[in-house]
């Protein structure tokens, strides 16, 4: 019998910089119900959970077919470190393989997580595959130059191939997600998306901008 893999989404009430952007008017939805009901349509998953400390999102939740995990509140707060919130989640998962995905990713599609879900059962020497995304900036640090030369400027695409974490798709093991205490293994596969798909939600440019390409690309 092969692994269980069933997908996580994590979400909280208590958002400082955009308010209640997991249950908000988005698109004539919520990034909540987008997320439940694409990660629903992935045939290579056994299941979605979902995992807050709010009754009105587990409610949303249920309501849409996926399973419920109730957070201890301190697990919610601004304070808890995010090494000691994915321990909390891994102990509280009833499969062996987690695919990790935030609402706040709502431009990536079902395409990218059913490859993603495919490549990391192909995977040999890592451990994780999470996904990235190109950075070709010009980035300072401390009035340093970070990637470049200022004395010999190259162009943006002649930057090196800096990557950022985006969390759209994080696979793990459960038991290992608990011993690295991060969504992240010892050896992870950085799968690179395309910026695009890399949106992620963080402030509230970026959720107008999310809600505009989310419309544009008939999601």
């Amino acid at each position: 019998m092969g692994k269980v893999i069933k997908a996580l989404i994590p979400v909280r009430a208590g958002s400082v910089r955009v308010k209640n952007k997991n249950i908000r008017p988005f698109a004539g939805t919520s990034l909540l119900e987008i997320k439940i009901k694409q990660l629903k349509r992935i045939k290579e998953l056994d299941g979605v959970i979902v995992n807050s400390e709010n009754e009105e999102m587990l409610s949303i939740a249920k309501s849409l077919g996926a399973e419920t995990v109730k957070r201890d509140v301190y697990y919610s707060t601004n304070t808890v470190s995010p090494n000691e919130l994915y321990v909390n989640i891994a102990e509280n998962f009833n499969a062996d393989i987690m695919l990790f995905a935030n609402a706040t990713n709502p431009l990536i599609s079902d395409k990218t997580i059913s490859d993603s879900i495919a490549l990391y059962k192909e995977l040999k020497d890592y451990d994780s595959l999470n996904t990235v995304n190109y950075v070709k900036e010009f980035l300072w640090l401390n009035g340093k130059a970070l990637n470049y030369n200022p004395d010999i400027k190259p162009r943006s695409q002649d930057l090196p191939d800096i990557v950022a974490i985006n969390h759209a798709v994080n696979i793990i093991n459960r038991s290992l997600m608990i011993e690295r205490r991060d969504i992240f293994g010892y050896k992870p596969y950085l799968k690179v998306i395309d910026k695009t798909e890399a949106t992620d939600i963080d402030d509230e440019n970026d959720f107008e901008f999310a809600q505009f390409m989310y419309k544009k690309l008939g999601s």
